[in-house]
């Protein structure tokens, strides 16, 4: 696995380590069960107890003004954080009882342009979300339930005929909803490497039958190109493309004016926040990170102002302005656990879960959490956590590479609401972690070429058009006394002589954090490129 894409699994697995997470969605803190006596607080200690246990009751009641008082330290946090971690901008915002209780900007959308204006963070500056998509994304789909025919379990194949996993019997079974939990047993990001490369969505969804598979519904594995083929199976069930369904199902309806799943709108906003890469030490605008083909996986950008409209909608089970948007039996599916994403390695250790496109888990309050975490290496860091049983969200946006800054304070949040203490380092936490997926990926990188190096043969003998089923045609030419490889629509590299046949070229995509390394290795006919090998299926013929 490529280091950014543990990164991006990390991200979606680490806010379980906060110990923020509770599993009902629509409890209050003194809430009690309809059999439950109603003169005294269920579960206190002399008070009356009821038959059936009520299953809302969380095990310790939160402390007095428990938001408000959170709600009062963000300015203090966030101020903090951004000073210890240097990223350029970050945008926070909170809802709790329906209303939106904060909504702050921190720093600049560009730290090349002035410190000050247009380039400051405001509420409204949009930002990149990357995987904090697939959330909104599962609740476009809780919407289109009951409409057109679909449900969670609805096999892809029935609205998707043309697509197949490399398991017949798992192709006429996988589902929507197996998709959107990411067990279908296709390996951890697959098909993300295609989309570097320039390859469009259906390229890389015909591609995903190549691959092996784990065990079908009893493993978990994080794959952006799964649950783009689950989301493009409901977007053809409604007869429309994917962005077009989710501005008429959701973004339309709770008017997210400043939210798309296009990337073209997101470069149009004169409001927007630039990707940060992190480089020597620093952060710089070097890339842009284009997420069009895995739109519905990590393609949305959006305002903490728009995403404060979806939390409490979540928060609300599905209502919107006194209307239910979502059925509630259809959202409660996505929001509770269907699969072990992170099983505790002791007994006493909690387990996370994940539902369909949302974290489910349960605090060190025994409270349920709902979250998700976004992340691009080229410069994008998000998360959410709600609390439903004590009817509270927070969301934070932030445009560098990621380094923990979102998941530490919506965790310390977390902290305060439930135990009025923030109760760890948690940034000192999720940055260790973080620091640890920006490492260069390759044997050879870092590395000094031989002393004495084998030279290679004549350049011309290795020039030729080599060929891969999964990766299209690797192309090599002879240019200017050098070897250059064209692999896919924009894989363009300078092969450069290692050490006779093997040639070394470097990469920088978001799935290759700077400084990787790739070995070319030249074998008769055969060419065999180490970063593409993950799968074994890195060997291209003559």
């Amino acid at each position: 696995m490529k280091p950014s894409a543990r990164l991006v699994a990390f991200a979606v697995s680490v806010s379980l380590l906060g110990g923020c997470a509770a599993t009902n969605p629509d409890s209050g803190d003194s809430a009690t069960s309809a059999s439950a006596p109603q003169s005294a607080p269920t579960g206190q200690a002399g008070a009356p107890t009821s038959a059936v246990p009520p299953p809302l009751m969380p095990a310790m009641p939160l402390p007095e003004n428990a938001v408000a008082d959170a709600v009062g330290a963000l300015d203090g946090m966030a101020e903090d954080l951004m000073k210890k971690s240097g990223i350029p901008g970050m945008a926070v915002a909170v809802v709790h009882d329906g209303k939106t209780v904060y909504a702050k900007g921190f720093g600049v959308k560009n730290n090349e342009l002035p410190n000050e204006g247009d380039n400051r963070v405001d509420a409204d500056t949009v930002f990149q979300i990357a995987s904090v998509s697939k959330s909104l994304s599962a609740t476009v789909v809780a919407q289109q339930i009951g409409k057109n025919d679909l449900d969670w379990d609805t096999p892809v194949v029935s609205k998707l005929p043309w697509f197949a996993l490399s398991d017949p019997s798992v192709t006429q079974m996988v589902t929507v909803g197996d998709m959107f939990s990411h067990r279908s047993g296709l390996p951890d990001h697959a098909g993300d490497q295609l989309e570097d490369l320039g390859y469009d969505r259906r390229y890389v969804l015909e591609r995903l039958r190549q691959l092996p598979l784990d065990p079908f519904r009893i493993s978990y594995a994080y794959t952006n190109y799964g649950l783009t083929a689950g989301a493009e199976a409901v977007a053809a069930s409604a007869g429309k493309s994917w962005e077009e369904l989710t501005e008429e199902a959701l973004l339309r309806p709770l008017g997210m004016t400043s939210t798309s799943y296009e990337f073209s709108d997101w470069v149009a906003r004169p409001d927007r926040a630039v990707g940060h890469i992190h480089l020597d030490g620093g952060y710089t605008p070097r890339y842009v990170r284009d997420p069009q083909q895995q739109s519905p996986a990590g393609g949305a950008s959006s305002s903490v102002n728009d995403l404060t409209k979806w939390l409490a909608m979540v928060l609300a089970d599905g209502q919107h302005d006194g209307k239910q948007l979502i059925d509630s039996e259809a959202l409660l599916p996505a929001i509770t656990p269907q699969v072990v994403s992170s099983r505790g390695d002791q007994p006493a250790a909690r387990s996370g879960f994940y539902g369909y496109g949302f974290n489910v888990g349960t605090t060190s309050g025994a409270r349920t959490e709902l979250s998700h975490s976004g992340a691009f290496e080229l410069g994008a860091n998000s998360n959410f956590v709600i609390l439903p049983s004590a009817d509270v969200g927070i969301v934070v946006l932030t445009n560098a590479t990621p380094i923990g800054v979102p998941e530490a304070l919506t965790a310390s949040f977390a902290d305060l609401v439930q135990f009025g203490d923030v109760r760890q380092d948690w940034f000192a936490l999720y940055s260790g972690l973080y620091k640890q997926m920006e490492k260069p990926e390759g044997e050879l990188a870092g590395k000094q070429r031989p002393a004495d190096p084998k030279p290679p043969a004549p350049l011309a003998s290795y020039t030729g058009t080599y060929r891969n089923d999964f990766w299209g045609p690797a192309t090599v030419t002879q240019r200017d006394g050098r070897l250059e490889l064209t692999l896919g629509p924009k894989g363009v590299y300078e092969l450069k002589p290692w050490d006779g046949d093997v040639f070394v070229f470097d990469i920088s995509s978001e799935n290759a954090p700077p400084g990787t390394v790739s070995r070319a290795t030249f074998d008769g006919p055969l060419l065999t490129l180490e970063y593409f090998d993950d799968d074994d299926n890195g060997v291209f013929v003559k």
